[in-house]
């Protein structure tokens, strides 16, 4: 409590126990003191609290045994230090592996959600994946898994929440866990399948062209290994913010049912034909000519924003031969005393 609180706060992850950790700034009965609120400890600052509302804490857990057991299963995935590896376990598991569920993953229809968790744990080594703030944002997923025994950080956009849209709070989790992996030097996967950021007046006033420009510093100035996998929809400023290869992608691919545009086919043709608004037929046919026409990542392909379109089911075989490629990558931003990412 108090001043002590940011002890905790400037390490890189918290880990809490439900109904024995708390933090907070200022306690319950300051706080009934000053704005006459009434809140109990596990209200204000429990590990409930700040790993699903603040987004402070990483994981909350069930008891100190659960904590310790899940923090020894973390540290494995971690370097020592930023001038070392992350350690390497080796696996029986075939990088080269091929699942052809992945084929089927989609829905036939765009309007449909999947769970992006099915995608990580087919593509990780063993289906192991150990996630970060599952109850915070969850509209974006973050973690730790391995590809051929070698730690990846991944990062993914989780279609069952908010359609996968970018908002404040997916921002700040992404940008901050990406700027973790570049400063320890792991790689970044990533798994798009994004309509765009989300729209609002709440969002507006809360700043999200300052906090989306977070993640989108945080890919840009990463120099690890940057692998990205476009599943389905790809739109307008999100697609950018999700590792582009405007961002320095390394490897971009992309599956078949990929849609990259600035936005949806039936958003476009509704300001671009705005005079044809009331003729229902004349809307059908231009949407349909646009998704015919920009609904597949061939056009992207072909301006060099996609580096091959893949099949879904050879999607871990590419990335982990796309890792092997990047292993001894090294590049070096210009000289800075610091950077000014938008805070």
């Amino acid at each position: 409590a108090g001043g002590a609180v940011y002890s905790p706060a400037m390490t890189d992850f918290i880990f809490m126990v439900k109904d024995s950790s708390y933090m907070f700034v200022t306690g319950p009965d300051v706080v009934k003191t000053v704005t006459n609120e009434v809140v109990t400890q596990e209200e204000l600052g429990g590990a409930i609290t700040h790993s699903t509302k603040s987004g402070v804490a990483d994981l909350a857990l069930e008891d100190d045994i659960d904590a310790l057991l899940r923090t020894r299963m973390f540290f494995d995935f971690l370097p020592l230090n930023n001038r070392e590896d992350a350690p390497f376990r080796p696996t029986s598991d075939d990088p080269l592996r091929i699942d052809h569920s992945l084929d089927t993953l989609i829905p036939a229809s765009a309007a449909k959600p999947y769970d992006m968790h099915e995608l990580i744990q087919k593509v990780a080594d063993d289906g192991e994946f150990f996630e970060l703030q599952p109850g915070h944002a969850g509209n974006i997923l973050i973690g730790f898994a391995r590809i051929e025994g070698h730690t990846v950080g991944i990062v993914a956009n989780q279609p069952t929440v908010l359609a996968g849209c970018l908002d404040i709070n997916a921002s700040k989790k992404a940008g901050r866990f990406v700027r973790f992996c570049d400063a320890f030097n792991i790689p970044i996967v990533t798994f798009v399948d994004v309509p765009g950021f989300l729209p609002g007046v709440a969002q507006e006033y809360g700043g999200i062209i300052k906090h989306g420009a977070k993640l989108l510093f945080a890919y840009a100035e990463a120099t690890v290994p940057k692998i990205t996998v476009i599943t389905r929809k790809a739109y307008g400023g999100a697609y950018d913010v999700m590792a582009s290869k405007h961002l320095r992608g390394d490897l971009n691919y992309a599956w078949p049912t990929a849609e990259i545009a600035v936005m949806g086919a039936k958003g476009a043709v509704e300001i671009i034909f705005r005079q044809d608004i009331g003729d229902k037929d004349k809307i059908a046919a231009r949407t349909a000519e646009y998704e015919a026409r920009f609904a597949n990542p061939f056009v992207a392909a072909s301006m060099g924003f996609i580096d091959e379109v893949i099949m879904p089911h050879a999607t871990r075989k590419r990335i982990a031969m796309g890792l092997r490629k990047l292993r001894t990558k090294t590049l070096e931003n210009p000289w800075k005393k610091h950077d000014n990412i938008p805070l």
